[in-house]
């Protein structure tokens, strides 16, 4: 029997497609009011959309997209920031405070960390003791200076060992590995990227992290940083982004994704029931979004569907273009279903993350399928190397319906006639796939 562990105090170190999200970002001065101070100094995050307020004293939960509202042609980020009430995490822990405080107060963490995460998805022993000499590689748009650095800030908090340049355990790179030419800096995205590796560190922190930065969000440069990240050895390979479906993503599937022995989790989306690239390659694994709080059961957590509204919540659906994988065999979607496995994605169960870059520095928790991707990238890790031929995303469907996964059965993501595409049912369903990890034993082969 596992058991919560709420409260995660902050220990000393211990070893030295494209979506319409809202209008365009706007000013510094509405990133004051909206709490997150100054604007950064380049392609500043949107401003909190018109509902999420973080001077409220609202227990609800708000947040804005991390990233503004990509050109044509271009991926969206999938990071979702918490702009206030109260989350989960907070929650969970407001009988050690007198008053709870708002979840966008930058100053102390308000969303889950590591030992969280580890307890929710039986992973604590595994992540003790697997990952050294694994890489997994990040892939994001854009440069976040401050990467390594808040990273280390991250770590040192709770308790993980250090990851630095130095001691060859953080790595950054343009999508060409140059380590000195990169892309130019953009806010939005270095959220996504501090979620991003913080989520590498929570579930696997003997792990390498490699983070490839593309030039631009084309799915072009998006790709080459993918191949890029191949090439310098890692064997998974995190993507937290995605755009509408085209003609041209079996090209993409090709040249980008097609990598046996290596796993490539991508997220399934945020804006509800609804196919969307990389996360319809048939040669990924689409990671779908769960609402994770603890529970008196014998697990000690309890998840359901993401869905905020019919245009907000995990992905999930039928591709139009990509054939079907040989191991998935529902009969629903006569090409390839989304998604295969799930996590933590609710932003009102979100992450706690540490960020400097164009925002006040400190902790924000963050949620959308941004964060389940990384975190499935981990469990691949922990679970160790792929074999050569191997294509990972068909290790959960050998593990189906068994105890190595949390079967997730309550909550929709949109309006599909109560199919399973959009419904959580017993088994396999669209928004959360086989389910959540219990253990590494599905994300091994």
């Amino acid at each position: 029997m596992r058991t919560s562990n709420p409260q995660e105090p902050a220990r000393p170190a211990v070893r030295g497609r494209w979506r319409r999200i809202g209008a365009a970002a706007v000013g510094s001065a509405a990133l004051v009011l909206a709490g997150f101070g100054a604007a950064g100094p380049a392609n500043a995050a949107p401003a909190a959309k018109a509902t999420a307020t973080a001077a409220s004293t609202s227990s609800k939960v708000t947040w804005s997209p991390a990233c503004s509202t990509p050109a044509k042609g271009r991926m969206a980020c999938k990071a979702l920031r918490v702009t206030g009430g109260t989350t989960a995490f907070q929650k969970a822990n407001a009988h050690a405070d007198a008053v709870t405080p708002k979840a966008a107060d930058a100053a102390t963490p308000s969303g889950y960390g590591p030992s969280n995460l580890q307890s929710a998805y039986g992973l604590t022993s595994a992540a003790a003791s697997n990952g050294s000499g694994e890489t997994i590689a990040i892939v994001d748009a854009y440069n976040d200076p401050n990467a390594e650095a808040d990273l280390a800030k991250y770590r040192s908090y709770y308790g993980l060992s250090a990851c630095t340049t130095a001691n060859g355990c953080f790595k950054k790179v343009s999508q060409t590995g140059s380590t000195t030419s990169l892309p130019s800096s953009d806010a939005g995205w270095s959220e996504e990227i501090s979620l991003d590796v913080d989520m590498a560190s929570a579930i696997c922190p003997n792990c390498n992290i490699l983070l490839v930065e593309a030039t631009s969000a084309t799915m072009a440069n998006l790709g080459k940083a993918v191949n890029e990240a191949v090439t310098l050895g890692a064997k998974y390979v995190s993507n937290s982004y995605g755009g509408s479906e085209s003609s041209s993503d079996t090209s993409y599937d090709t040249s980008y994704f097609n990598h046996p022995g290596v796993a490539i989790t991508v997220s399934a989306g945020d804006s509800g029931y609804g196919a969307e690239y990389p996360a319809a390659s048939k040669y990924v694994t689409s990671v779908g979004g769960t609402a994770l709080s603890t529970s008196s059961n014998s697990r000690g957590w309890t998840e359901s569907v993401w869905e905020t509204s019919s245009t907000e919540g995990t992905g999930s659906g039928c591709s139009s273009y990509d054939a079907k994988p040989t191991w998935q065999t529902d009969t629903g979607c006569s090409k390839r279903t989304i998604a295969d496995v799930s996590a933590v994605a609710d932003p009102a169960t979100g992450v706690s993350v540490y960020d400097s870059y164009g925002v006040t520095a400190g902790w924000y928790t963050f949620g959308g399928t941004s964060a389940s991707s990384p975190i499935i990238a981990g469990v691949y890790a922990l679970g160790g190397t792929p074999s050569s031929s191997s294509y990972p995303a068909s290790f959960p469907y050998a593990s189906a319906g068994t105890s190595a996964l949390n079967d997730v059965t309550s909550g929709s993501n949109g309006s599909c006639g109560s199919s399973y595409l959009c419904t959580a049912k017993s088994g396999y369903d669209g928004p959360t796939g086989w389910g959540t990890p219990e253990g590494v034993a599905a994300f091994t082969g």
